[in-house]
């Protein structure tokens, strides 16, 4: 594409959207001023001064914040064009001044007195209008159940990292409630349509219906009410909120209602029968589709007024009925035309997932038409899994579309170490220099949030970086440092293996999904190379646990040192599974037993034991939360069983088996050690009684181990139990050792 036409295509986009953040200054300003007193309290904030101007920012129209002052006696001077341009400003200072770190595990937020003085004035501006955050499954994976206080430090935690474009798509179902009822569908074809709440982002798109439905009437209620409130928040500092569109996906009820309707069922998707997939979508000339997608796009706009900026995914991981471009480009501008009905400014979010999920299918005609079914900057694309599988670069820049650079990272919010640190910190300057780029910005899409935090500070510190970091290891260093809130050389050290190791993932095959033996249902074809020496792991576990005399008293370095022993616990369970293995293989039964012994019976409830010491790794809090979002007793038992469910089968069969992994005491005790223990069992019994093992009977068995938790009633502890540092020196005495045997 000529350069001319990406110019245009970008400016058509700037455009469009320039007009989104030109809100109120004394708002926004308002709204970092009352983020700084929730961070630091009254007394501290006092010694700040911020404010908003747009004309900050009039040479290059990007987001730009100036610092100045600070030192004895004079107030440290913020000023920002927007005001998540002063929060990042703001979040500059007490990082790289200050020696502050604010992260999801919590903040070091200890101020050097006098607060140090700017010695020269400090110009910033970002290199891209963007710097987006989420992804569709994140909603349902990690904010599943949060109310407006945690929804509040969130948004905060966004201003602070400079995301000025996130999604907005609470409460979207009480919309469609209405839009269906229009229609004519009874609220028993509405209630066995939508999925239930923790499996919402997949019905959101088209890929489920039904499973583990209905919804209350309360959680309409509920997510309206906290719709409202996440966008004034949002909106009071200068963010674009993306809201939902239609996609073309419709209840299978509207046939009833509209008998001649042209619709398609799609195919199966994750497993599941079509009982809860199969969805039905509309055909893009049929004219119930601009119908349904006005209707809906109205009443929302109507309830939550709009930033002109609209989400929508009609093909996510499910194959279209015609691979003909024609199609493609009708169902495309379907959709797109349903906006612009409705918002003539409209501008069209669409997640790239699509092309990079199904590459076989969607060749250079394909996406073609796609791309070129909607005007040239009014599409923007998002480039979801660009550190590992870059869709730009087999594009041509998306054909002169732009799109946003984005690091998914996490799969289904699943613990585990894991980055790919090099890639991440390379991958958007080398977009940005891309023939013809049209890179608009750059994004966080993780599925899930609460875990390597280090991934995240390098990503939106890059959001405002023109270059790549020169050292990461000086920078990972300083992180730690920040962290902790004071030098410590073990730490210091630990943070560099883990860098040199976990966090060095390369290549296409990188994918932060964890696959590891302990939380993946045992058979003897399991898995366990990795990319990285396990032996740095296991030394960073040491020279974080030699720390503690000085950095114990810190709450997030406990976190680290519970998250690290963790790690440390995971290699461990494989290199006993290897054993496990090999025993059983060679027909040694002693050896088996042992090793079996050791991992189902002794470092599983040691690993248990250290989660329950610290309130991010608890069972009874992921529930607890899903409990209080409740009216009644009947209500909080069916949002439990929709946690349940997640965490582990993923639909009533085991249908994505334990896609959501994650390891928390109580589902590391009473899920996966059980399956663990029924495996080493049922090898014992095959060698004792020389049969061989059958691993579909042992599925069978180990299915009904896992539907016993997830229907369960048992409760756990919300708070945590223990001493985190006296629970990891006993584990670690017990098997660092053994570690360095393997």
């Amino acid at each position: 594409m000529e350069a001319m036409g990406v110019t245009a295509a970008l400016g058509i986009l700037l455009l469009l959207t320039a007009g989104v953040s030109t809100g109120d200054e004394a708002r926004e300003a308002a709204a970092v001023r009352e983020l700084l007193v929730r961070l630091l309290g009254p007394g501290p904030a006092a010694a700040f001064s911020v404010s908003v101007e747009r004309s900050l920012a009039a040479d290059s129209g990007l987001d730009t914040y100036r610092l100045s002052g600070g030192g004895a006696g004079t107030r440290v001077q913020v000023l920002g064009s927007t005001g998540v341009a002063a929060a990042a400003g703001l979040h500059r200072y007490l990082r790289d001044f200050c020696g502050c770190h604010v992260a999801w595990s919590g903040s070091q937020l200890r101020l050097p007195q006098p607060l140090p003085a700017v010695q020269e004035e400090l110009t910033e501006a970002t290199p891209n209008r963007y710097r987006y955050y989420q992804n569709v499954c994140t909603q349902s994976y990690s904010f599943l159940w949060w109310d407006w206080a945690r929804w509040e430090q969130e948004i905060d935690w966004m201003a602070l990292n400079g995301i000025n474009l996130a999604l907005a798509w609470s409460g979207q179902e009480a919309i469609w409630q209405r839009v269906y009822l229009a229609l004519g569908l009874t609220q028993t074809e509405i209630d066995e349509y939508f999925t239930g709440p923790a499996f919402l982002a997949w019905g959101r798109m088209g890929n489920l219906h039904t499973w583990s439905g209905p919804l209350p009437p309360s959680w309409h209620l509920k997510q309206l009410y906290l719709q409202h409130r996440i966008l004034d928040r949002m909106r009071s500092f200068g963010m674009i909120p993306v809201l939902p569109a239609f996609a073309g996906h419709v209840p299978k009820a509207l046939t009833r209602v509209f008998p001649q309707v042209n619709v398609t069922q799609m195919g199966s998707w994750g497993h599941f029968n079509c009982s809860y997939s199969c969805s039905f979508l509309l055909a893009p000339e049929d004219p119930l589709f601009p119908l349904v997608g006005s209707l809906f796009l109205r009443e929302l706009t109507k309830e939550f007024g709009t930033d002109h900026i609209y989400g929508a995914d009609t093909f996510n991981e499910m194959q279209p009925p015609s691979s003909e471009p024609s199609y493609l480009a009708a169902a495309t501008a379907a959709v797109y035309q349903a906006m612009i009905a409705v918002d003539p400014d409209a501008v069209w979010l669409l997640q790239g997932w699509l092309f990079q999920h199904q590459p076989e299918f969607w060749g250079p005609a394909q996406v073609a038409a796609v791309l070129g079914a909607v005007p040239r900057g009014r599409l923007l694309v998002l480039d979801l899994f660009a550190e590992s599988q870059p869709v730009y670069v087999r594009t041509a820049s998306f054909q002169g579309q732009p799109f946003i650079w984005c690091m998914l990272h996490n799969f289904g919010g699943n613990h585990g170490l894991f980055g790919a640190l090099e890639s991440v910190n390379r991958g958007p300057t080398t977009a940005h220099h891309f023939p013809n780029s049209t890179m608009v910005g750059t994004g966080m899409a993780p599925e899930g949030i609460g875990q390597n935090e280090v991934v995240y500070a390098l990503m939106a510190e890059l959001g405002w970086r023109k270059d790549p970091v020169a050292d990461l290891g000086a920078w990972v260093t300083s992180f730690a440092a920040r962290r902790y809130g004071v030098s410590h050389g073990d730490a210091e050290a630990a943070w560099r293996l883990l860098l040199r190791s976990v966090y060095n993932c390369s290549g296409e095959e990188c994918r932060g999904h964890n696959h590891s033996p302990l939380v993946r249902r045992p058979s003897l074809q399991m898995v366990t190379t990795v990319w990285y020496n396990r032996s740095d792991v296991f030394e960073a576990w040491r020279l974080l646990l030699a720390a503690t005399p000085t950095l114990a008293s810190s709450p997030i370095f406990r976190y680290d040192l519970v998250d690290v022993t963790r790690q440390a616990v995971q290699e461990l369970v494989s290199l006993y599974y290897e054993e496990v293995r090999t025993a059983y293989l060679k027909k040694e039964l002693v050896p088996l037993t042992r090793a079996g012994g050791i991992l189902a019976y002794e470092l599983l409830p040691a690993l248990d034991q250290v989660l329950a010491s610290d309130c991010h790794f608890l069972l009874g809090s992921w529930l607890e939360q899903a409990r209080l979002a409740a009216v009644s007793e009947t209500e909080a038992h069916f949002y439990e069983q929709n946690s349940r469910y997640q965490l582990t089968l993923w639909g009533p069969q085991g249908n994505i088996l334990d896609y959501a992994n994650k390891q928390l005491a109580g589902l590391v005790a009473d899920y996966y050690a059980p399956r663990w223990r029924l495996f080493s069992e049922t090898l014992v019994e095959s060698l004792v009684q020389g049969v061989p093992f059958q691993q579909h009977q042992f599925d069978r068995n180990a299915f009904q181990l896992e539907q016993t938790f997830v229907l369960g009633t048992k409760s756990y502890p919300s708070q945590p139990e223990g001493d985190t540092v006296d629970l990891v020196k006993k584990l670690f005495l017990k098997y660092y050792p053994r570690a360095g045997s393997f």
